[in-house]
């Protein structure tokens, strides 16, 4: 199999502090190396020999970005709701029933023509690996089938049967946890990798989360938790406790919860688009970095609090609003996703890795939080094989761009 040399990059960050310099292993006038959909070696630009040769024409690459918490598959929208927050309603979680309702309603084809698309609109945003998470159906042949759509898009799919509690159990929500055990789950745990539970008040109590999760592991399910969004609560103690992967949100922690973060394996997955759709407090990402917690940053892409794809706002966001620096950012939105979906292939550009990148139109990784807004994703690479480039780059470098770099799977 030929290899390919994307050459003369100004800037590339590794995220592999042996290649370079500091946390982000910085090499600059860099070259990367792919081969069957991996990289194989980081070198001096202009120093690789290969088969062929893409000049990046001293742009900025870096790891592709690691989406580690939407719910991709809906229908509907609920922008009326926003402007009602926008003009001082406050956030509840119920309005999830809405999109349930509108989701049930669509065909197979119509969640699968949405699904896709807003799986675009984050390929061209950067995002390489994205998990998608069920729950916008509440029965069990619904969740079965948002997760077959979801497995369509990744290998990242979550179970999220204790999303909301339906209308048909208002009244007897211990009712719609056994059916989500005794049921649900085991119809479901074939098609996806992990489970979610939602643990905060107006969805799921400690007990009926823990349930639900312990089940899911005894199927072989990883785990996640919504946890301490709308108030402190149980949530990010649970998600320690079970070794889940990652504890989402966490915008009202205590000390207690901090320190068992810290402690743990189980990475804060911080989701700031949320804190600014809901006028909620943002998370203490500074807090939680400097007692020695691993954090990752996520879109949580849905159709009522956070209804964006792009990584580049979310990573604008933590530098603004959560007390991160760029660095800090770009580390958690790329090696910290990773780690809140446990793997070790992605989120990094080091031998072994899959060749997961993002090009930018610009000198460095600073200018996703200098220049919000602005798209300045040139080409996204993914196993090896460009997804996306920008028609507005030059031509010689789209031409350059549009041949495979080496050949790969799918994340």
């Amino acid at each position: 199999m030929s290899a390919t040399v994307i050459d003369n990059l100004g800037l590339l960050l590794t995220n592999d502090p042996a290649l370079g310099d500091g946390a982000l292993g910085r090499v600059r006038d860099a070259a990367l190396v792919v081969e069957r959909g991996h990289v194989v070696a980081v070198t001096a630009a202009g120093a690789a020999t290969a088969d062929a040769r893409v000049d990046a024409g001293g742009r900025c690459a870096l790891p592709g970005f690691v989406d580690s918490h939407t719910h991709l598959v809906f229908a509907g929208e609920r922008a009326d709701e926003f402007a009602a927050r926008m003009a001082g309603r406050p956030y509840e979680a119920g309005g999830i029933r809405t999109t349930a309702d509108a989701t049930r309603s669509a065909s197979d084809g119509e969640l699968r023509a949405l699904a896709r698309r807003r799986r675009a609109e984050a390929r061209r945003a950067g995002t390489t690996t994205v998990e998608v998470k069920s729950g916008y159906e509440l029965t069990v042949e619904g969740e079965q089938r948002l997760l077959g759509l979801a497995g369509e898009l990744t290998s990242e799919t979550t179970f999220l049967g204790t999303h909301a509690v339906p209308q048909r159990y208002a009244h007897d929500p211990d009712a719609y946890v056994a059916e989500v055990v005794d049921a649900m789950l085991p119809a479901c745990a074939p098609l996806a990798r992990w489970c979610d539970a939602f643990c905060e008040r107006g969805a799921f109590d400690e007990d009926q989360c823990r349930a639900v999760l312990v089940a899911a592991a005894g199927l072989g399910l990883g785990l996640r938790v919504h946890a301490n969004q709308l108030g402190p609560g149980p949530g990010v103690r649970l998600a320690v406790e079970l070794d889940a992967a990652s504890a989402d949100h966490c915008t009202h922690l205590t000390d207690d919860d901090v320190g068992a973060l810290a402690g743990a394996a189980t990475v804060a997955t911080l989701l700031p688009a949320t804190d600014f759709a809901t006028r909620q407090p943002y998370p203490d990402a500074r807090r939680l970095l400097d007692a020695g917690a691993t954090v990752a940053l996520a879109t949580n892409e849905n159709p009522g609090s956070s209804h964006t794809t792009s990584m580049g706002f979310v990573i604008a966001l933590a530098v603004r609003d959560l007390g991160m620096t760029v660095d800090e950012a770009v580390l958690a939105a790329t090696l910290g996703g990773a780690r809140a979906l446990r793997r070790a292939d992605v989120g990094r550009l080091s031998p072994g890795a899959r060749a997961d990148l993002v090009v930018l139109d610009a000198p460095s990784h600073v200018h996703l939080a200098y220049r919000p807004g602005v798209p300045l994703v040139a080409a996204v690479v993914e196993a090896g094989l460009v997804t996306w480039a920008d028609a507005d780059l030059a031509p010689d470098l789209r031409a350059a761009l549009s041949r495979p770099a080496g050949s790969g799977g799918t994340s």
